[in-house]
């Protein structure tokens, strides 16, 4: 492989494919198992903290409630994550990801101890809040502007998400929440990182927008 073609794979959205793709599977395999893989992996406070089954922190994130729960996060993690995962590159992405998820899932089991819940959750939204979080970063810590994209129509898509999860029946706003949050921090470790080994790069040199 010679180093143009390298760059090229560089600049595919490898690992948001491969997520959007195992999410499909697994839910295939639960309308075919039942209700077997939300009871193994759902987020469940007793599960977690009591049964200590910690994977339920991160399996969560691959269980969608129905298809529409999946068609939306996944339309979202492909489009969001693809333009996320060249900016950052494969791994920081992945980590980006699994961090906001995982993040976003730790606040909503510290929501559900606070209300007294036993209700479990499933889905990936609060690593998907988690990219609108790095992308804000991206837009105020990035070393260009991003075709497109401004800090208005970052912080408007974020606050009619966080609305829509407000005023939505059956919502875990708290890994929403969480998941932004940790989003942002880690895009903004990852973009001050990025400034300090590549320096400033030219309004308009090739880039990942």
């Amino acid at each position: 492989m010679n180093r143009a073609d390298w760059y090229q794979l560089k600049r595919q959205p490898i690992v948001s494919i491969v997520l959007v793709v195992a999410n499909g599977i697994v839910f295939l395999l639960c309308m075919f198992n039942g209700r077997s893989l939300y009871e193994w992996g759902g987020l469940d406070v007793i599960g977690v903290l009591w049964e200590k089954e910690y994977w339920r922190v991160a399996a969560s994130l691959f269980l969608h409630s129905g298809i529409n729960h999946l068609f939306s996060n996944m339309i979202i993690l492909f489009f969001l994550g693809s333009m996320i995962e060249r900016e950052f590159g494969h791994i920081k992405y992945a980590v980006l990801y699994f961090l906001s998820g995982i993040s976003g899932n730790i606040l909503s089991l510290c929501a559900k101890v606070l209300s007294g819940s036993l209700s479990y959750s499933v889905g990936a939204s609060g690593a998907v809040f988690g990219l609108d979080g790095a992308l804000l970063a991206i837009v105020l810590l990035g070393n260009r502007r991003v075709v497109n994209v401004n800090l208005t129509r970052v912080l408007l898509m974020i606050a009619l998400s966080v609305y829509s999860g407000f005023t939505g029946g059956n919502v875990d706003n708290a890994a929403h929440i969480g998941g932004l949050a940790a989003g942002f921090l880690i895009g903004c470790v990852f973009c001050l990182l990025q400034k300090a080994s590549d320096g400033p790069r030219p309004e308009g040199s090739d880039g990942p927008f």
